[in-house]
């Protein structure tokens, strides 16, 4: 076979996959978004994020440091700042082994435990004191919910 026919028989073996997959009507799931991907889903639903500081997992427990963004945030009928804390895994399976850890890690941080709020959605965590406004706790729990994906 020539080079020329080569090139265009491997044109159409690639097209006829393309095409496989758009008849399948599945279109890829995408990976769960950076804090900077985070932040701009919660723009996009009217929260805004007023300051962030990485490393702050708000307990003793040095492996989830890596993991946490503490930072503050407001909109929607939340009309002044609620501090936050997101705790990101790898994927999901390193999740859900470290979603008891996190549990633990909110106890020793949560000022009021029974109005504290608490989002799981693979691969994050996100907590904070409430009670979280209706408004505002639907925007979060969409975006961190756009935001995950796939989960991981």
């Amino acid at each position: 076979m020539s080079r020329p026919v080569r090139a265009v028989a491997a044109l159409a073996a690639c097209l006829a996959l393309a095409g496989c997959s758009a008849l399948q009507g599945r279109a890829p799931t995408p990976s769960p978004e950076s804090f900077a991907g985070v932040l701009g889903k919660l723009a996009q639903l009217g929260i805004h994020a007023t300051t962030w500081t990485s490393g702050d997992a708000g307990c003793d427990d040095a492996t989830l440091h890596p993991t946490a963004i503490r930072f503050e945030v407001q909109g929607l009928d939340q009309p002044t700042p609620v501090l936050l804390r997101i705790y990101t895994f790898r994927n999901r399976e390193t999740w859900e082994r470290r979603v008891p850890d996190v549990e633990s890690c909110l106890a020793n941080w949560a000022t009021d435990p029974e109005t504290f709020e608490v989002l799981e959605v693979s691969p994050y965590v996100v907590a904070g004191q409430g009670p979280w406004p209706p408004q505002f706790e639907a925007a979060m729990r969409e975006a961190m919910t756009a935001a995950a994906g796939n989960g991981g």
